[in-house]
């Protein structure tokens, strides 16, 4: 009798944990899918990266001294007007077209203190180069500082009610009319700013290399000819409310350029910092009601229907064949992705994430056409080269704004990391980031990962190298040599949301040692790079796993075996703060199958348990009458 009450108890015991055992094997596993086949060639395509690639604007200092920051950019629609000698900015269309005093301890001893001089200060304390905006639009804030009420473009008690005022100044309106569709006009400059010529721009340039010396002795390097300048007659409306004209922009160019080479002839020149798309082929005027700048560009036309871009650096080099000496020394764009939701925004839904990853080859793809109101392939740096070299041959190319947003998200993270790799092999000369992230934020780690991969100052190489990858959409691969220590380095970005992938990397033109480094982002830490266990690697290359939405930066040493990595360091592991969590990542197989021996180990050891209680309790009742 006891036999048969404790063989259905001990049956169901072993059976129960081997169904479930069964079921746990049987799940489905998050196994990597098959990548498209990646390509190094080590020895071709060999052209030098410049440094200048990773620059931002407005840096926070701590992340800039981590990265090395090379380039620091003072810009804006705020700097357009901004008073050297008062350190006064107009913030513009961006806030209520108010004068505001920028911060200082001592303004008693103005011009030195300024907030131009601190910004030069940060930057020298960082080892950045400035690239400073200088103002070419002929007016700049007035005095006094402190005046109250603050003195702004469109005064509610000069020009009416309007559509909404400042919340810290509530005279100060948005000059617009309160039906929300008729802009005030007729206002008078004079109520915020003065006017200026090239000696008010070219007595800043004195102050600054009276207290930190040239260009070429370690003072400011670029100057940016104002900026975004077609755009004026609506962020500076109050002061400018005309659009501006290809000849317009040539007259201030040619006063104030000169000038400032005068001033400082090592100094490096920028320009015409165009806001977008549109700037790159019309002038204002064209776009301005009447312009028909798609039908009939009236300033286009009356240019001998030439691109101002275009026409623009073709002035320059004129000037030059003329006076013997180079004026511009940069072209210079700015470009956010015009698809919505991607630009300066969040995350998004699963689709803007994806849309977001695929729109940096707008940067150099011919077969892409762009997924926004633009629908043209841009391919715009191949198209800067193109331009250059039949207009301007000799200038370098820079892009001193450009965002493709969440960089407070693993999504952004991987977009930036994808532009820079991609800046990197197209060879662009310059570009800053607008804005900034945090040194926290997930966007730094993509910074890092080029600039600081192991926090110990270690970089992506200085030598574009040849890469390629069978889908450029799934993984993106770019690779460089390191001219320190010879080492090849070598990033990888999945750009697949969910899906981990396994792909082949074939290396030539390179003897590698038997072993790569590995360092690693992604959203199983958004707060480190993760140094992973050594990947071996042959004579032809390797075969790799990479995570959804993550970059993988291997560095091959120069024939000899690399650093055995610690799958559990960091590299940088004295950073602190919290980015935007990021949806979880869906686990390679590597990762899934500890967990399911985990749960196996589990059930048979709730087993063991159960088959003691059994026992126990079987032994403990009287037997069957």
């Amino acid at each position: 009798m006891f036999a048969r009450r404790l063989l259905p108890r001990a049956a169901l015991v072993l059976v129960l944990p081997l169904v479930l055992l069964g079921l746990a094997f049987a799940m489905p596993t998050s196994a990597p899918g098959v990548g498209p086949a990646l390509m190094v060639n080590a020895a071709a395509g060999q052209h030098a990266i410049s440094p200048d690639i990773y620059g931002m604007n407005f840096a926070d200092p701590t992340l800039a001294a981590d990265i090395d920051l090379p380039v620091n950019r003072w810009g804006g629609n705020a700097t357009t007007r901004y008073n050297w000698q008062l350190d006064i900015s107009n913030h513009a269309s961006d806030w209520y077209f108010e004068n505001i005093d920028n911060a200082n301890a001592n303004p008693q001893n103005l011009p030195n203190g300024s907030s131009s001089d601190q910004f030069v200060d940060q930057d020298l304390s960082t080892g950045s180069d400035t690239l400073l905006t200088v103002p070419l639009i002929g007016w700049t804030p007035k005095g006094p500082r402190g005046a109250n009420p603050r003195n702004c473009g469109f005064n509610t008690g000069s020009y009416g009610a309007q559509q909404t005022t400042a919340p810290d100044a509530p005279n100060c309106g948005n000059g617009v009319k309160p039906d929300g569709t008729t802009r005030v006009i007729g206002n008078n400059p004079l109520d915020t700013s003065l006017d200026i010529s090239p000696t008010f721009v070219t007595g800043w340039i004195n102050h600054l290399t009276g207290k930190y010396g040239a260009a070429g002795s370690g003072g400011v390097k670029f100057y940016d000819l104002d900026n975004e300048p077609m755009l004026w007659s609506t962020t500076q409306r109050d002061v400018h409310p005309q659009p501006v004209s290809y000849d317009e922009m040539l007259t201030r160019t040619l006063a104030y350029a000169p000038a400032i080479k005068a001033a400082d002839p090592g100094a490096k020149l920028l320009g015409p910092v165009a806001w977008g798309w549109t700037e790159y082929f019309y002038s204002a005027l064209d776009w301005a009601p009447g312009g028909a700048w798609l039908s009939n560009p009236r300033d286009r036309l009356a240019h001998g229907n030439v691109p101002y871009v275009e026409w623009y650096l073709r002035q320059m080099r004129a000037y030059d064949q003329a006076h013997g000496a180079r004026l511009l020394d940069y072209l210079d764009l700015h470009y956010y992705p015009q698809a919505n939701g991607v630009a300066l925004s969040p995350a998004g839904s699963a689709a803007t994430q994806e849309l977001r990853l695929r729109s940096t080859r707008s940067l150099w793809d011919p077969t892409y056409q762009d997924e926004s109101w633009i629908n043209d392939d841009v391919q715009l740096i191949p198209r800067m080269k193109t331009w250059v070299a039949n207009d301007y041959p000799g200038t370098q190319l820079a892009i001193s704004e450009y965002n493709w947003g969440a960089l407070d998200n693993i999504n952004g993270a991987v977009a930036q990391a994808d532009v820079l790799g991609i800046f990197g092999r197209e060879g662009l000369d310059l570009a800053t980031l607008w804005a900034a992230p945090t040194s926290s934020q997930p966007g730094a780690y993509a910074f890092r990962l080029y600039r600081n991969y192991d926090g110990a100052q270690h970089r992506f190489g200085d030598t574009s190298v040849q890469a390629s990858s069978a889908d450029q959409s799934q993984l993106a691969v770019y690779a460089s040599t390191r001219s320190s220590d010879g080492a090849l380095t070598i990033m990888v970005i999945n750009k697949s949301l969910t899906q981990a992938l396994t792909s082949s990397l074939g290396v030539s033109g390179f003897a590698p040692g038997s072993q790569a480094a590995v360092y690693r982002y992604s959203a199983a830490d958004l707060q480190h790079i993760v140094h992973q266990a050594d990947q071996a690697v042959t004579s032809g290359g390797f075969t790799a796993d990479y995570p959804p939405q993550s970059v993988t930066l291997f560095v091959l040493a120069l024939g000899r075996t690399s650093p055995t990595a610690t799958a559990t360091g960091t590299a940088a592991a004295t950073t602190t703060g919290t980015g935007t969590p990021a949806a979880t990542s869906t686990p390679t197989a590597s990762a899934s199958f500890p967990g399911l021996w985990v749960l196996a180990l589990t059930i048979l050891l709730a087993f063991a348990v159960a088959l003691v209680v059994v026992l126990r309790k079987s032994r403990r009742k009287p037997a069957d009458k």
